[in-house]
């Protein structure tokens, strides 16, 4: 397949930590039900399954957000939920409670049934709606592909769907760790596989999702979460010289595990809003980009503290860096939320881009 070059490359070159005109900026959850064409092309489409199995209309939400604000990066419209339903479990969806499996993993005989997913058969869908994205992007802006961690997938094949107190998983790692870990080991390889397939398809980079990893004790998080974390970082073939994609390991409540992701061998470390950007970078020693790390509540502020918490998620960075941006990559702590004003992250998408070049100066 042959592509365009890249015209902005702020996002690879942040995760890189090589020195950048500004801030990159890319949001999580930027394709989503926030948007009216989001919500008018999923009244067309029907369900959101239907959606993200549909390459051109995934494609179409991929793009959606990219025609209203001037993104620094694509992130593939999908689930991290795609390998477990590939693997047999049967992923729907219920308005109003989010995803479920028709089947769960709760023994050991279930965990020794579940197999990696052929990459191009299986989950062709998921290639095809890479491919596509990549030659409709046209070398605008890079593409994010991405997956749930190996105990964020556990998490849901163990519960059947989401859960308040993670009762059935945490249950299973104190009385049935080994099963528990076969789980996780076949996740792991299926989530370096799909991640790799992603990256031959046209992902330029890779983003891990251990949405669940803060429910875990510091323990229980170094014993069922970031070894794997740590193996798919050192075992994924990221490519070699400019068309090397760039590995993020984002986690919801890693503050604690900082210094262990950044000696991991991945490109970056995403983090949340619960830790100081600028303490995050003092203590991961500039091993690692870092991406955040701004309270997602912070959109539903007025334009003028949009820019002031803008502001200080910048310099706060920038402050533990010796002054420089570089080897940043703003973003959410977290996603975005269907009840957010599209206006105001276009005020939050120019006030990065703003602030960060006047800093520059």
């Amino acid at each position: 397949m042959s592509l365009p070059a890249l015209k902005n490359d702020r996002l690879l070159r942040a995760l890189r930590r090589q020195p950048t005109d500004r801030t990159p900026v890319w949001l999580m959850r930027q394709a989503g039900r926030y948007l009216p064409e989001y919500r008018a092309t999923r009244a067309k489409a029907g369900s959101f399954l239907g959606m993200a199995k549909n390459p051109e209309i995934a494609c179409e939400i991929t793009l959606q957000p990219l025609r209203r604000f001037p993104l620094d990066a694509a992130i593939l419209f999908s689930d991290i939920l795609t390998i477990p339903d590939a693997m047999g479990l049967e992923l729907y969806f219920v308005d109003g409670e989010g995803p479920k499996f028709r089947h769960t993993v709760r023994s050991a005989a279930e965990a020794a049934q579940l197999a990696v997913p052929d990459m191009e058969t299986e989950l062709r869908y998921v290639m095809d709606a890479v491919r596509l994205i990549r030659r409709e992007l046209d070398g605008s802006v890079p593409l994010i592909g991405f997956s749930g961690s190996p105990w964020t997938l556990a998490c849901y094949m163990v519960e059947g769907g989401g859960s308040k107190d993670f009762a059935r998983i945490k249950a299973m790692a104190l009385n049935d760790p080994d099963t528990l870990h076969a789980l996780l080991k076949v996740n792991t390889d299926a989530v370096i596989a799909y991640l790799s397939a992603q990256r031959a398809a046209g992902a330029q980079a890779l983003q891990v999702f251990d949405t669940w990893g803060g429910v875990l004790s510091p323990a229980m998080y170094r014993e069922f979460s970031l070894p794997y974390l740590q193996r798919i970082a050192a075992e994924l073939d990221r490519g070699q010289g400019e068309q090397r994609a760039p590995l993020i390991l984002f986690g919801k409540g890693n503050a604690a595990h900082l210094e262990a992701l950044a000696a991991s061998g991945t490109d970056a470390v995403g983090v949340d809003w619960l830790v100081e950007l600028g303490q995050a970078r003092l203590r991961t020693g500039g091993q690692v980009a870092l991406q955040g790390n701004l309270d997602p509540a912070v959109v539903y502020g007025a334009p003028e503290a949009i820019r002031r918490e803008v502001g200080a998620v910048l310099d706060s960075y920038a402050e533990a860096n010796g002054g420089s941006r570089d080897g940043h990559v703003f973003n959410l702590g977290h996603g975005m939320s269907p009840d957010m004003n599209p206006d105001h992250v276009a005020v939050l998408v120019e006030a990065v881009h703003a602030l960060s070049t006047q800093r520059q100066r």
